[in-house]
């Protein structure tokens, strides 16, 4: 299982909306959509998550974990 931690970063990044994260990275607000509320995390492409860790200038370690069930 993967778990997101959008919320996270986008508070760090004084990022209040969805709508200013699709802007700034270019990826859409359904997936935006998913991975801030932590649903269907494994089915994002790799490529969107390194967009948004580029756009939030942050590793992917900081944005998703695996954790075992």
């Amino acid at each position: 299982m993967l778990k997101c931690y959008l919320r996270h970063r986008m508070a760090d990044k004084n990022i209040d909306d969805v709508l200013e994260l699709m802007k700034l990275s270019g990826v859409s607000r359904n997936t935006i959509n998913k991975l801030y509320r932590n649903k269907e995390v494994e089915t994002i492409k790799v490529e969107t998550l390194i967009r948004l860790c580029k756009s939030l200038e942050c590793k992917m370690s900081d944005l998703v974990e695996y954790v075992p069930e």
